[in-house]
């Protein structure tokens, strides 16, 4: 295409950025070597190579070495890293190596995770990539230039291309709902109003135009100018793309403002993971100076104080997380057709215990059904909807419609063909808004004369009939009552007329009623039970009339605890609210501001809250909410704003999703517990231990080396199958009550380790006989406690120990490949080279005999522990 400044060499600076406020449209096209109607196909081909995709730098999926050097930066690799050197700068060769081995191992792992989980992401993004509207010409039909804005004698084709292709110079449409994909100056518009609170702040909606002639207040005030990251609340446009990608001014923003803040999840395991970091740290000098109080040692026991530090650390703990999460959310993809955008929103849903929805289209399909057909005296009449059917088939057929409005569809399918069939229709005065009426006239074969059949609001119809006043409040009481139960009520009357008579609407004889309620989505009652089940309540937040959904409510099941209208709302405190917003279940009349309140209320209630969205006016709901929920459908914005996207508008996935993200969860959460109860338990009876033996308990290459067999025996967590149990409850990380439960079953771990040194002393009298036996036996013990740690806290209920017939699954064979490691390596040539030998036959039974108390014991703290949890839990 020919330049508007006639060089023909595309764009002068399509990188500089939106076009300044006072620059023309004529001056944007040839700045931009563009027209009205837009490129060519072949241009923007050219451009996309020469410019890249029309993404944020940061947000495209980073490459494996940068993935692993960011998980050297981990905070526990660091401490491992920092630990690894103290033990050369002493010496310490094998230590360091044990330590650098396993920083590489856990760096290696989980860089691999998060590559795979990247790319499997991008690959989900990609099924709900946003789309944009856009008009390009097949070949170059451009008119020679010369000082008027270019005309192209070829008519450009709009088409639907991902927003990724997006090139300067593009002519895009704009339409209620969408984003706005990169930064545009206006064509035309019409009634456009923009969201731009992600770069200015501001809530309300900004008009937006093409005038030529602004005033001055900078270019984010600049009518002409929309930019990425904003989204349109309503009208429409066509606009020439002035920046894409990384020049955009939203992407100048998101390189300003970094990362997006840390969700609840996320600073749970961040907290939980500084209180190990600073215990870590703080272990080898209390070990130091323990030592050298009690025992007079020196340096020669840092790299034992350094070994016991690294045994502290769940340095497994970022590989795992990513694992769960992303095999989570990779599931849910491929069965369900759930999409993950944001991996830690998984966990998030598995925590969530309240979900606001909609009525319409979420617990009700958008059309009603007929409920019963009633005589005067409310009794049922078939002959009622036999009558209002044949009027809605006759205004349809003879009034030429296009189609039945929603009424009218319910009161044919309900209907019998046969008696539809059994008029004739002669004349019809369709559905009038002003009269609220439609009146057909029909004819019985092989009758003489007509008689009219009319239908529509009660109050109008009611006006038409022959009724005394007394008979009249009657029937107007009847369909009140009806329709404060959530229904819809239509009146029928009929009179008898001539032969080639006009429609007469008076005097009428009043026939009946005909009730309609909201067609029930077909899995919505299923779906709700199953989450009732799964401790979530559901709130229905919806502009309809609370009767209207209290019936819905109460068709599907679902108790009503309460009912709150947006005209009471409005009169509450934010503290009032939160109380109330606790015991209802109906929220009526709302506006978009209401249902971000009313979710705002429920989180500072202390509740995590997930929203069903899909609309524009669903927005800023979606991301006040814990959880944001669109269907694959929703408007763009609502799309790209949710954390999960829905292939259908269905509760059934998010009951899919709340239990995948409550394995993961349950899975995170057995992991840290198991982990750390058995690491801190070992820290204590080594610690203990080094003070009453003569001899370290352990070299630091054998309690290395340990640590070692359990984190890869740890990796099974990600792949194990939490009992039923776990998915009936939010899963939350709670970080007091993880801390209060690693101290309580460390504890217990370190009597069973200290009740170890005692049969050690038995089994070959006294220790100071020959440390590498005790050194060989404690290293046994506790690889086999860590394993019957392992199957023992990851199992079910205890109660359902002696009923379930499990399978073994994958921590049970992790947990038995761990105990032959114990049993096995100290007599192997691997068990020599450190410093580990062969144990004598009669320990095994003793310590046979410490793993079952120990194992007794497990289960006794673990039963009270259950019971504790279950009274605390209501009170939460």
């Amino acid at each position: 295409m020919v330049g508007a400044d006639g060089d023909g060499g595309g764009p002068a600076n399509p990188r500089s950025g939106p076009a300044a406020p006072a620059a023309g449209l004529l001056e944007v096209f040839r700045r931009l070597d563009t027209g009205p109607r837009g490129l060519t196909e072949a241009q923007a081909e050219e451009r996309l190579t020469r410019f890249g995709e029309n993404t944020i730098p940061d947000a495209r999926d980073p490459s494996w070495p940068r993935l692993f050097a960011r998980s050297v930066r981990d905070p526990f690799t660091a401490v491992l890293l920092c630990l690894g050197l103290v033990s050369a700068a002493v010496f310490a060769w094998g230590t360091a190596a044990v330590i650098l081995l396993l920083v590489g191992v856990s760096c290696v792992l989980r860089a691999s995770g998060e590559h795979r989980a990247a790319r499997s992401t991008a690959g989900l993004r990609r099924l709900v990539a946003t789309t944009v509207t856009v008009q390009r010409r097949v070949h170059d039909g451009t008119a020679p230039v010369t000082r008027e804005i270019p005309v192209t004698r070829e008519i450009p084709v709009t088409r639907e291309i991902p927003v990724e292709e997006l090139v300067p110079g593009d002519v895009v449409r704009l339409g209620p709902g969408d984003l706005i994909p990169a930064d545009v100056r206006l064509l035309r518009s019409t009634g456009l109003t923009v969201h731009q609170a992600a770069l200015t702040g501001e809530s309300a909606p900004v008009e937006k135009s093409a005038i030529e002639d602004p005033e001055d207040d900078g270019v984010f005030q600049d009518p002409r100018l929309c930019f990425q990251g904003g989204s349109v609340a309503s009208g429409s446009a066509t606009a020439v793309v002035t920046a894409t990608g990384g020049d955009t001014r939203f992407a100048a923003a998101h390189r300003r403002t970094g990362k997006p803040p840390a969700t609840a999840f996320e600073r749970s395991v961040q907290g939980v993971s500084w209180i190990l970091i600073r215990f870590a740290l703080l272990t080898p000098p209390l070990v130091l100076m323990a030592n050298a109080a009690l025992r007079g040692r020196g340096l020669e026991t840092l790299p034992f104080a350094v070994a016991v530090a690294v045994g502290l650390t769940p340095e497994m703990l970022p590989v795992l997380v990513t694992a769960c999460l992303a095999r989570g959310a990779a599931l849910l993809a491929r069965t369900h057709g759930v999409i993950v955008r944001r991996l830690p929103a998984l966990h998030d849903i598995g925590a969530m215990d309240v979900l606001c929805v909609d009525k319409t289209g979420t617990l009700t399909q958008d059309r009603p059904v007929v409920h019963r057909a009633l005589d005067a005296e409310g009794h049922d009449d078939p002959e009622v909807l036999r009558r209002a059917a044949a009027a809605a088939w006759w205004s349809l057929q003879l009034a030429d419609l296009p189609a039945p409005d929603a009424l009218d569809e319910a009161l044919l399918a309900a209907a019998d063909e046969d008696a539809l069939m059994s008029y004739d229709g002669v004349m019809a005065l369709p559905f009038d808004p002003a009269r609220r009426l439609a009146t057909v006239i029909v004819r019985t074969p092989g009758r003489l004369g007509t008689h009219q059949i009319t239908k529509g609001a009660v109050e109008a119809v009611l006006r038409r009939c022959a009724l005394s006043d007394d008979e009249r409040s009657r029937l107007r009481d009847l369909a009140d009552t009806h329709a404060a139960d959530g229904l819809r009520v239509l009146a029928v009357a009929t009179t008898a007329l001539p032969a080639g008579a006009r429609p007469h609407e008076r005097g009428l004889t009043f026939r009946g009623l005909v009730t309609l309620r909201d067609d029930l989505a077909p899995t919505a009652a299923e779906a709700l039970a199953a989450l009732a089940a799964r401790g979530v309540t559901v709130k229905v937040l919806t502009g309809d009339h609370p009767g209207t959904a209290v019936r819905a409510c109460r068709d599907l099941g679902v108790p009503v605890a309460g009912v709150l209208t947006a005209d009471r709302l409005d009169t509450l405190t934010d503290p009032e609210l939160t109380e109330l917003a606790r015991r209802t279940t109906v929220f009526a009349r709302c506006t978009p501001e209401h249902k971000t309140r009313i979710t705002r209320a429920l989180q500072a209630g202390g509740h995590t809250v997930g929203f069903l969205g899909d609309g524009v006016n669903d927005l800023p709901a979606l991301r006040t909410a814990d959880v944001g929920i669109a269907p694959r459908d929703a408007a763009g914005v609502s799309r790209e704003d949710a954390d999960l996207v829905l292939a259908e508008k269905d509760l059934t996935a998010i009951g899919h999703a709340v239990a995948a993200g409550r394995h993961a969860g349950g899975n995170i959460a057995t992991y840290l517990r198991i982990t750390l109860s058995s690491n801190l338990g070992n820290v204590i009876a080594m610690l203990s231990a080094g003070l009453l033996l003569p001899f370290l308990p352990m070299l630091p290459a054998q309690v290395l080396v340990q640590n070692l067999c359990f984190d890869a025996a740890q990796l099974a967590f990600a792949h194990d199958r939490p009992a039923p149990s776990a998915l009936l409850r939010p899963s939350v990380l709670d970080p007091r009550a993880l801390l209060r439960f690693i101290v309580g079953f460390g504890a217990l771990n370190a009597v069973a380790d200290l009740a170890t040194f005692g049969v050690l002393a038995f089994a070959l009298r006294g220790p100071g006989d020959d440390e590498a036996l005790f050194h060989s036996g404690w290293f046994t013990e506790n690889l086999l406690t860590q394993a019957v740690v392992m199957v023992l806290l990851s199992l079910g209920s205890i109660g359902a120990l002696g009923r379930r017939r499990r399978r073994p699954g994958p921590v049970t064979w992790s947990a038995a490949g761990l105990a032959g490691i114990g049993l096995i390596l100290p007599a192997s040539p691997l068990g020599a080279a450190l410093g580990l030998s062969a144990l004598p036959g009669v320990y095994y039974g003793l310590l046979a005999a410490v793993l079952a108390l120990y194992g007794a014991g497990l289960l006794a703290a673990r039963t009270r522990h259950e019971r504790r949890s279950a009274v605390a839990r209501p009170e939460n």
